[in-house]
This record gives structure tokens, C-alpha cells and sequence, in this order.
């Protein structure tokens, strides 16, 4: 129950940020608010379901609040200035030729998948790297644009992100 009322709740809250402004109630029409219900109640069944599938068991921890704003400062702060300097980084080694691709073991020491597969997501997002594969230990493989050291410290590719993934995952 606690699984199908997280996944209802961030549904319908997802919903409503994506159709504020267009009704009389507050921001939204009745019709928008009883689609907004069906749409998240459906939607949190069959996210449920799958979670189910795949072994992970949802809890109430995910609607802390505290875990969603330091997901929002993580992804405002640290992350898009990673973004912004992986962008520069690759525009220069692109014009200039210097690169030097190759793939690298880091091992980041996340507890849970689901923090090992955000930290994951992070590293591809940011341009220049891309998460290859992970192995049964969580250790990662990245293949990197510009390969300095075959043996790269997990600050090396992905800077502070662990840390961040840390205080929201796990």
C-alpha cells in the first residue's frame, strides 16, 4: 500500500506542475484535477507492478522531503555546473582533435542500485562520458573522451556526484 501511495503521490504532483495554469480552481479545471487522479492512480499501478518485477521495494522514504530538496540544490548546483564545464571541455577537445577515448573501471562504492544506476545516469548525462556497464560489485565502466590515467580516481570522472547520490539514495 505505502508503494502504490508514493508512486500516486508523485504522479498527481507531477501532474499538476505540468498543467498548472490552465483552470479556475487555483490553476487547474475539475476535469483536470479527476483526469490528474485517474492518470496517477493508473500510472501508480503499473509502476508498482513493476517494481515489483524487477525486486525493489519502494518506501515512504522516497517523498521525504529533505531527499527531494537536496535532489533539487544537487541537480540546480553541482550537477549543472559539471554539465556546463563537460560541455566547454568537449567543444575545445573537438575543434582541437585532442582526444583520446578509451574505457575505465571506477569504483564508487554505492550501496544500493538505485544509487549506483543515478550516479550512472549522472555520468552519461554529462557530456564526454558515457556509463558502459556495471558489474555485480558496483563497479562501474565509463568510457571517457579523454583518457589521462588507465586507472582514474572516481573524482577523475565524476567529481562530487557520489557524494551527492549518497545523501539522496542511499
Amino acid at each position: 500500500m505505502i508503494a502504490f501511495a508514493v508512486f500516486f503521490i508523485f504522479s498527481l504532483l507531477f501532474y499538476l506542475v505540468l498543467t498548472a495554469g490552465s483552470g479556475n480552481i487555483v490553476f487547474w479545471a475539475p476535469e483536470e484535477l479527476f483526469f490528474g487522479v485517474l492518470f496517477a492512480a493508473i500510472t501508480a499501478l503499473l509502476a508498482k507492478r513493476l517494481f515489483q518485477a524487477m525486486g525493489i521495494k519502494p518506501t515512504a522514504r522516497m517523498l521525504s522531503p529533505k531527499r527531494w530538496l537536496i535532489f533539487l540544490v544537487y541537480a540546480a548546483g553541482p550537477f549543472f555546473y559539471a554539465m556546463i564545464l563537460a560541455n566547454i571541455d568537449v567543444a575545445c577537445r573537438v575543434i582541437t582533435g585532442k582526444i583520446k577515448p578509451g574505457i575505465v573501471k571506477i569504483s564508487p562504492g554505492m550501496k544500493t542500485d538505485f544509487s549506483t544506476t543515478m550516479l550512472a545516469n549522472s555520468i552519461t548525462l554529462t557530456p564526454g562520458t558515457l556509463s558502459v556497464d556495471v558489474d555485480k560489485k558496483g563497479n562501474l565502466y565509463i568510457h571517457w573522451i579523454f583518457v589521462k590515467d588507465k586507472q582514474p580516481s572516481v573524482a577523475d570522472i565524476c567529481g562530487s556526484f557520489p557524494k551527492w547520490v549518497r545523501r539522496i539514495a542511499e
